[in-house]
């Protein structure tokens, strides 16, 4: 019996065969991976005509609503994405990413999707000039920045903006250590996701930057995040040793004294 999302991509390639504005259908994350389970989403790339993507793009909530039971959907605008409609359905529930481009568009491209369908060839002719190209962390651009992010956190603590402070300690799991983390293990750089799974040594040092809803929680939270960054930060980094020193005394100067 096929699954909610083998029977979604069978519905979008028999929809993108009867579209003349369609040239082609891929599909990227964890089907390039090879990680696809009951919980994944679909990430579909739509490749338009050229002439035919404004067209197309315009159309896209009456595209997706022809798929399936569409509970809702949205424009990915608050990720600098819009040509991204982020599609819910159901049910049974699944999540849906369909994302039009033009087949100039897939030289710039972070993975090869696996192509679902094309026409006449046309993906494999946008995509034989170019390389795809996960972006990498960039070390030297960490630590240009994460002292900085280490006292803007520490501020919060002292005005006493805790949910501030902890917010920012995400950010940092999300943008500094998964992506270190991915990188040592030769995985995506895909934030914290997966981190469990490719870096279960490093578990307990980021569950130690999760923090408690109170001052000294903060404080500890953020020190581990220092300690774990200074585990991981690349040697040859020029390190930003003066701002270093400053922020994590800054910090320390927080700690509560006496009883």
């Amino acid at each position: 019996m096929p699954t909610p999302i083998e029977t979604f991509v069978d519905r979008l390639v028999a929809a993108a065969r009867g579209d003349e504005r369609i040239a082609g259908v891929t599909l990227g994350g964890s089907a390039v991976t090879g990680q696809t389970d009951e919980f994944s989403d679909v990430d579909a790339v739509i490749v338009c005509a050229e002439d035919r993507h404004g067209e197309l793009l315009a159309d896209a909530q009456a595209f997706a609503s022809a798929l399936g039971p569409l509970l809702t959907a949205f424009t990915g605008d608050h990720v600098g994405e819009p040509r991204l409609l982020i599609c819910l359905y159901g049910p049974p529930l699944l999540h849906v990413d369909l994302k039009f481009v033009t087949p100039a568009d897939l030289a710039d491209r972070v993975e090869d999707g696996i192509v679902a369908w094309e026409r006449a060839g046309a993906v494999g002719l946008a995509t034989r000039d170019s390389e795809a190209a996960w972006p990498a962390p960039d070390p030297q651009w960490i630590e240009d920045r994460f002292w900085t992010w280490v006292h803007y956190a520490a501020t919060k603590i002292g005005r006493g903006e805790l949910f501030e402070c902890l917010d920012m300690l995400a950010f940092l799991r999300g943008t500094v250590f998964g992506p270190l983390l991915a990188d040592r293990a030769g995985q995506r750089p895909q934030g914290i996701r997966r981190v469990e799974r490719y870096a279960p040594e490093a578990v307990p040092e980021l569950a130690a930057t999760l923090g408690a809803h109170d001052t000294r929680g903060c404080i500890d939270a953020v020190l581990a995040a220092v300690a774990l960054y200074r585990r991981l930060r690349d040697p040859a980094v020029q390190r930003r040793a003066g701002a270093e020193a400053a922020s994590v005394a800054y910090v320390e100067a927080l700690i509560p004294t006496g009883p």
